[in-house]
């Protein structure tokens, strides 16, 4: 029976080159100078330091737009609150998603079922498996889910027929 996976998972080796490039961009810009302005990556987290909000809007920035570069879609980034560190020092926490939340998966199954389109959609762990008898009701399940499921990066793996 055809079937296809949906997942919401970033490239994170793009993430990680877009991290770098970024972190490089920053130590050259003169306006950066002698501040402490600086990007970091570790695991699937991205912290941005500096010296004040401003200072990391303009950081957050450079980072979407290496991202965009590297055709890594933005939404995937979830931004945390700026908290204050040691004197007059800012941080800010961005989480990279990865998987589909519960909830998403429920909207994404839910939306499916509604459709009348002749597949069945379930729940497997972080991604949502569509099963149907003819690639076509699949592939008609694949637009519908890019036409409304706009607010999460979905992509298709998985597609065996």
């Amino acid at each position: 029976m055809p079937s296809f996976d949906t997942v919401c998972e970033p490239n994170m080796a793009e993430v990680r080159n877009a991290v770098d490039t970024s972190a490089k961009e920053i130590g050259t810009r003169f306006d950066f100078k002698g501040t402490s302005a600086k990007i970091e990556l570790k695991d699937k987290e991205i912290t941005m330091f500096g010296d004040a909000e401003f200072q990391l809007t303009q950081v957050e920035d450079i980072l979407r737009n290496k991202l965009t570069k590297r055709s890594v879609d933005v939404r995937f980034l979830d931004i945390g609150k700026v908290e204050k560190i040691g004197g007059d020092k800012v941080k800010q926490v961005i989480k990279v998603k990865n998987g589909i939340e519960t909830e998403d998966a429920k909207k994404i199954t839910k939306l499916i079922k509604e459709s009348k389109i002749k597949v069945q959609a379930s729940i497997q762990g972080d991604a949502v498996r569509v099963t149907g008898a003819k690639r076509d009701d699949l592939q008609e399940a694949m637009a519908l889910l890019r036409k409304d499921m706009t607010d999460l990066p979905l992509s298709f793996d998985n597609f065996r027929d």
